[in-house]
């Protein structure tokens, strides 16, 4: 399987697959590739989110600190 590029590109990405579904230009043959990529697309997304709000959840607090020692 390929990679999913940054954020921006993988999202472009998404949007295209789904566009071809709307727009009927997805064969058969084409489908469960289409939907198997678009499913990882989805679920790297989604961990790279999950890693951003832990990141946050750890820094808020510290940034709290930071600002109220002012």
């Amino acid at each position: 399987m390929s990679t999913v590029g940054d954020w921006n590109d993988a999202a472009k990405e998404l949007d295209a697959i789904v566009a071809s579904f709307d727009e009927g230009e997805v064969s058969v043959d084409e489908l469960f590739v289409k939907l198997e990529r678009a499913t990882e697309i989805i679920e790297t997304l989604e961990a790279r989110l999950d890693a951003t709000k832990a990141k946050v959840d750890e820094l808020a607090p510290r940034l709290s600190r930071v600002l109220e020692g002012e």
